[in-house]
């Protein structure tokens, strides 16, 4: 392709960077907010049709028509949480959705009068009708639910609907509800949002491999989070046997800074077994926790860690381990134990939801991404709230002869099985995220560029704006020297340098972060995402040690920045700026005090940016 030409803003911005020796990028400078903010709305992310929405559902492939549903809980009546609905899209790539105008699913009979809460997709149906799908979903005839007070017994159900006609019209069932509520035994914090998996180590599959086993997220009170473990008739989805609480982990459990607090109460709990390309697996739970412990204030320059104003959740996983054929004659044994565990995404990211694709033989993952960085007034004036992150495919990451972290003993990273090997080093386990390689659809009619090879100086790089649109793709690959202090990419928002949005990794802490721009300290919430992220060093087969470089892939969608980091640290968050588009990147590198400064603090060894994503 030819050169990139630089335009008067590019040179604005460069000529500001010489002429100040500065960042181009002032994060206290405060901004107006549009009045009418409806710039922020993302175009290739799903959103409902306006108003209110969160917890992806019904998720799932149909192989009839070749669609694949992704369905949303959703205020079709207004733009605060209420008249909990199931909004519905199909698509027949993960990429161009095709939304309805109307909910498929309102609260209407009298068991989920008060909300048609968050389920699954089967594609099958009770009846066993060839083509037909099966929506199971948390009925809710009475409010409010929460886990800090006493639960209502029947105040959540779970009911069944089912399409004949590949998703356009469903109906309930006259069976429902099909269970009334939890175990009458236990005491609960919660009981919603059912999950149908398969699960080859589960307690009765060594008899039974075609078990199908159902969860339901919830909570013993006062004893642990957990999820409620049901077998279920494939034949028959009604019936449902309960058989244990999955796991026993008490309240709370935070193994450390790399794998978060479990909470009192999960929500939307998915199971699912990863593997490798040599076949070794795990079985991994991704959760929703609820009821953490607020982090204790801290401040960075006057700005307070992005989580100090969100609510007090957070959304992980857990490598868990079977406890094999259920042998105790309690029923409240658990059925798993905690192996090790990891943080899904550090940032405003929740209620992760997943299906396993046939088409790819991948288990693809979709998360709600909120909008609560912005006060009420603000968000009701947008016009929307909230909408579905794009498609994650997890899996089993597995590093061999890994010889040591950047900084921090291996042994001390809880999101990590560590297996020692015969040359003293280690094969390290994790759980893998990615965007979808689908995405790469979105580049169709993008401006493509690409930088390789270029030393990295606390000035950064001076090259030709490369962006001009507010949705875009950069994947990013650096090389970091041991001298280096912190590394990564700007953003500006203005030509004049003065607002930015900064990606960069601090390797003597460990932690990526996400600067923002300030724009109006009353109504957004301008503060940083924070996310903890090493590098490994390798041995190679003639005995050499080399570090892994620093992989930044990051997607941009009107006011929703994903990144993703070495394929195993993520962060979602808003970016709320009255500016309609981006300018840069710039990529920086600076050094520790009294590093020798003939060596680069970095390298920019690629980088490919994609300008004006859509579909």
């Amino acid at each position: 392709m030819s050169a990139p030409v630089i335009t008067e803003s590019d040179m604005l911005v460069l000529q500001h960077q010489q002429n100040t020796g500065q960042s181009p990028c002032k994060t206290h400078e405060e901004k107006k907010l549009p009045q009418h903010p409806s710039q922020w709305k993302p175009s290739f992310h799903v959103t409902a049709p306006a108003g209110w929405m969160n917890d992806p559902s019904g998720l799932g492939y149909d192989p009839g028509t070749g669609l694949y549903h992704l369905s949303f809980q959703w205020n079709p009546h207004g733009n605060d949480w209420g008249n909990m609905s199931w909004g519905h899209a199909t698509s027949p790539d993960l990429v161009s959705w095709k939304t309805s105008t109307d909910p498929i699913l309102t609260p209407s009979a009298e068991y989920d009068r008060l909300g048609v809460f968050t389920g699954c997709l089967q594609p099958t149906d009770i009846s066993r009708q060839p083509g037909a799908l099966t929506i199971i979903y948390t009925s809710v005839r009475h409010l409010p639910i929460h886990y800090t007070l006493p639960y209502t017994r029947g105040s959540e159900t779970l009911s069944l609907a089912v399409s004949q006609d590949g998703g356009e019209t469903w109906e309930r069932q006259d069976c429902n509800p099909v269970l009334t509520g939890p175990p009458s035994h236990l005491n609960v914090t919660g009981w919603r949002d059912p999950y149908l998996t398969t699960w080859a180590d589960g307690p009765l599959s060594k008899h039974t491999p075609s078990t199908l086993y159902g969860f339901i997220s919830g909570g013993i009170a006062n004893k642990t989070p957990t999820v409620f473990v049901y077998t279920v008739q494939a034949t028959d989805l009604t019936k449902w046997d309960f058989i244990g609480p999955l796991m026993d982990v008490g309240l709370n459990l935070r193994p450390s800074r790399w794998s978060g607090d479990y909470g009192v109460n999960w929500e939307v709990v998915n199971l699912m077994t990863l593997s490798n390309d040599t076949g070794i697996s795990r079985d991994f739970i991704i959760m929703g926790a609820e009821g953490c412990v607020p982090l204790d204030s801290s401040n960075q320059d006057g700005v307070q860690d992005a989580r100090q104003k969100r609510v007090a959740r957070a959304q992980l996983w857990m490598s868990i381990k079977s406890n094999g054929e259920k042998k105790s004659t309690s029923i409240d044994s658990p059925l798993a134990s905690y192996a090790f565990s990891g943080i899904f995404d550090h940032g405003c990211y929740y209620a992760a939801n997943s299906f396993y694709d046939p088409q790819t033989s991948q288990h693809i993952v979709y998360g709600w991404i909120t909008e609560e960085d912005l006060s009420d007034s603000l968000r009701h004036r947008q016009g929307f709230s909230g909408l579905v992150s794009l498609p994650r495919v997890v899996g089993l990451m597995t590093l061999k002869n890994v010889k040591r972290a950047r900084i921090s003993q291996l042994s001390s990273i809880t999101s990590l099985d560590a297996v020692p090997d015969a040359r003293g080093t280690f094969t390290i386990h994790t759980m893998k995220i990615s965007p979808d390689s689908r995405l790469t659809r979105l580049r169709q009619s993008a401006r493509e560029s690409h930088l390789a090879g270029i030393p990295l100086s606390t000035s950064p790089s001076q090259s030709a704006m490369l962006l001009g649109t507010s949705k875009w793709e950069i994947n990013a690959e650096f090389s970091v020297s041991k001298s280096c202090a912190r590394v990564g990419i700007k953003i500006p928002h203005t030509s004049d340098g003065q607002d930015c949005t900064t990606l960069s990794w601090d390797p003597r802490s460990e932690t990526f972060e996400i600067h923002r721009p300030l724009i109006n300290n009353t109504e957004v919430n301008h503060g940083y995402e924070t996310a903890p992220h090493t590098l490994f060093t390798f041995l190679n087969e003639h005995g050499e040690e080399a570090e892994e470089t620093l992989r930044v892939h990051a997607y941009f969608d009107a006011s929703v920045l994903e990144v993703f980091v070495n394929d195993r640290t993520v962060i979602s968050t808003r970016i709320y700026h009255p500016a309609d588009h981006c300018l840069g990147p710039l990529f920086f590198a600076e050094s520790d005090a009294g590093a020798n400064d003939e060596q680069p603090a970095a390298v920019l060894e690629r980088a490919s940016i994609w300008d004006g994503l859509g579909v």
